[in-house]
């Protein structure tokens, strides 16, 4: 069966099937577990749960809490099957299911997600607050999509499709410091048949006055709709003329100081459960990439 203590002796194997070391996940279980006793009287006290017997009643988990997390994480990040996942951990399928969506809020909770980290930059008022946040004074924006199931209903069928990857598709707006940290992200799911620039007028982070951001060529328009933001965007090539030497020069910069973005999103999708076509719940998904994203701000956290 497989459990942290038999996982933590294999430390390479561990952040293969976790996206963590052993020392992140310990420090990161230790913000876990302070807040997992208020965590779970909260929610066994809440209306859905709430019944004649008193709070701890009912039926246990098998797992310990640690053995739970790990479970989630590397359900996150293999994206395997619950009937691969009850082998490995022991259990029947719809304890997993269980085991993992009751501990997911406590898991985004304590991770440095891009909510946390966006109400915070959207107070930032001194050039040395900002740059601390924002070194260089650069922001990088895109957006990324990921395969769903076809859907049964017309009309959800029309909607998710991408003409972009000739599948149904949902979307996600990120936005980056210099650092890879992610400081911006959608609050909930776009559609896939929306356009990478309508999806950002629509979900427009507030970015300070002196950070430039930067874009690709799908938000071409941007420095004619927002004048006072300042954004950094490559020069269209045109059918009539070829570049000149000095904007091909330029593109090649912005694409050098745009990667950190793609490397960004590269991170987010090294958890298969945000690469793959996505299985679970569309409702659910919102959780799953608030979690992944604090999970990549935490890893780049532990960094510096």
């Amino acid at each position: 069966m497989l459990t942290y203590d038999r996982l933590s002796r294999k430390p390479l194997l561990f952040k293969s099937f976790t996206g963590l070391s052993v020392q992140q996940f310990d420090v990161i279980f230790k913000e876990i577990e302070s807040r997992y006793e208020k965590y779970e009287i909260k929610r066994l006290s809440s209306k859905r749960n709430r019944t004649e017997r008193s709070i701890g009643a009912g039926r246990r988990f098998k797992l310990i809490v640690k053995d739970r997390v790990i479970m989630v994480l590397v359900y996150y990040r293999l994206y395997i099957t619950y009937t691969l996942t009850e082998f490995l951990f022991g259990l029947d399928q719809s304890n997993v299911c269980r085991d993992i969506q009751k501990i997911e809020g406590l898991i985004k909770q304590s991770l440095p997600t891009p909510q946390k980290l966006y109400k915070t930059t959207k107070r930032l008022k001194t050039k040395g607050e900002v740059e601390q946040y924002f070194p260089g004074f650069m922001a990088f924006v895109d957006v990324t999509e990921q395969p769903i199931p076809r859907p049964k209903n017309r009309i959800r069928r029309r909607i998710y499709y991408s003409g972009k990857k000739k599948k149904h598709t949902i979307k996600n707006l990120y936005t980056a410091n210099q650092m890879g940290l992610i400081i911006h992200k959608t609050k909930r799911r776009q559609i896939g048949k929306r356009h990478d620039y309508d999806i950002y007028k629509r979900n427009r982070p507030v970015i300070p006055k002196d950070v430039t951001s930067a874009f690709d060529l799908g938000f071409l328009g941007v420095e004619k709709d927002y004048p006072e933001q300042k954004s950094s965007l490559p020069v269209k090539k045109e059918r009539s003329r070829e570049l000149a030497v000095q904007e091909k020069e330029y593109n090649k910069n912005h694409s050098k100081r745009r990667i950190v973005i793609e490397h960004t999103i590269c991170r987010l999708k090294k958890y298969r459960i945000l690469a793959d076509v996505f299985r679970n719940k569309l409702r659910k998904y919102d959780k799953v990439s608030d979690i992944v994203a604090g999970l990549a701000n935490y890893r780049i956290l532990d960094t510096f």
